[in-house]
């Protein structure tokens, strides 16, 4: 009997422990208020190679809290059905050793709000895999595996037919936020980044160096020539983006005639604002969207922690809520896109 008691008592525990880690794992999962597809699906990249690209979109199907993207529990419906016609397509640039998964908070938002998001794996360039900084064409590169996404998403994606390929826009955080600027028209001068890192301790030079990037000798510039344009994409949001000093020559951001939305954090040190956002926000005409975050730094543009909290990622600055941050700033990322994309009804 007494056994028994014990056993029971166990059991009445453990019942107990995992009905907490149950609501503890729902109440720090991703989620919309509508429901949400999403797929993993292999585009052709520039190279040939394959190219992974998350994908969010409505859908009729109804969502489970099963799908784990990087650090992310996202409630959405996997491989479900497309639920609408016509709608626009957005797609997302992530930073230097990021993933699909840096955004998917805003991912989620999007498709909440009807859109379809596409967020390519830039090669040599994620979490799992750093070492293409040190190749010729790199930054290029980049371009070429958004305008790939777009390509892939517009003419070969199961659910093609679903996009109306004359309302694309694009996002980009970091790196991401330069990449998109460049498939938006800007022509950044590769040159400036030897000159600008020879005296300069920001921290994308760190990174270059680390990278054994070939843009820190003065010829290394040659091998980035390759930036293309895509008249497809017509409005862009970039947040905290990184090499703003390449757009600094007169002309440089002239091609750019689509709506900009730009996000900056008064507190980054990592992407200082007077060489970068500061030098982007100058040069666009008309002037962007400008949003700059009190408190803010650079990894707060970040997906918020909720289920894993990866320390390296989740610091911000004392007194910042980042996840109050991001339900202001997915609202009005949508609302931008609405404004210069038509929207969808809902």
């Amino acid at each position: 009997m007494k056994r028994r008691k014990v056993l029971m008592t166990v059991a009445l525990a453990l019942l107990v422990l995992l009905g907490a880690i149950a609501v503890w794992v729902l109440t720090n999962v991703e989620r919309s208020e509508r429901p949400i597809g999403f797929q993993l699906v292999r585009a052709t990249g520039p190279g040939g190679e394959a190219l992974p690209i998350a994908v969010w979109y409505p859908t009729s199907a109804d969502p489970r809290p099963t799908t784990l993207l990087g650090a992310t529990l996202l409630d959405v419906a996997w491989v479900g059905p497309v639920a609408g016609r016509e709608l626009p397509l957005v797609l997302i640039s992530h930073g230097n050793g990021g993933g699909p998964g840096s955004h998917a908070d805003l991912a989620m938002a999007l498709a909440g709000a009807g859109y379809v998001v596409a967020a390519p794996l830039h090669l040599g360039d994620n979490v799992q895999e750093q070492d293409g900084m040190a190749r010729a064409g790199f930054w290029s590169g980049r371009n070429a595996e958004l305008i790939a996404a777009g390509d892939y998403m517009t003419t070969q994606w199961t659910s093609r037919g679903a996009i109306d390929p004359r309302r694309i826009g694009a996002f980009g955080f970091s790196a991401g936020g330069f990449t998109v600027l460049t498939a938006a028209g800007a022509r950044p001068a590769m040159a400036a980044v030897a000159r600008h890192c020879s005296g300069a301790g920001e921290f994308v030079c760190q990174v270059l160096k680390a990278g054994r990037s070939p843009l820190l000798s003065p010829q290394g510039a040659a091998g980035e020539a390759g930036f293309r344009k895509d008249p497809r994409i017509k409005a862009v949001v970039v947040a905290a983006p990184g090499l703003g000093f390449t757009f600094a020559a007169p002309g440089a951001l002239r091609d750019v005639r689509v709506p900009v939305q730009l996000w900056a954090g008064a507190a980054d040190d990592r992407v200082p604002l007077a060489s970068n956002s500061d030098v982007i926000r100058a040069g666009l005409a008309p002037q962007p969207d400008y949003h700059l975050i009190a408190k803010a730094g650079h990894l707060s543009f970040l997906v918020p922690c909720r289920l894993l909290r990866p320390s390296a990622l989740c610091s911000d600055p004392a007194g910042f809520d980042r996840s109050a941050f991001h339900r202001e700033m997915n609202r009005e990322v949508v609302r931008f896109f609405d404004a210069a994309l038509g929207g969808v009804a809902r």
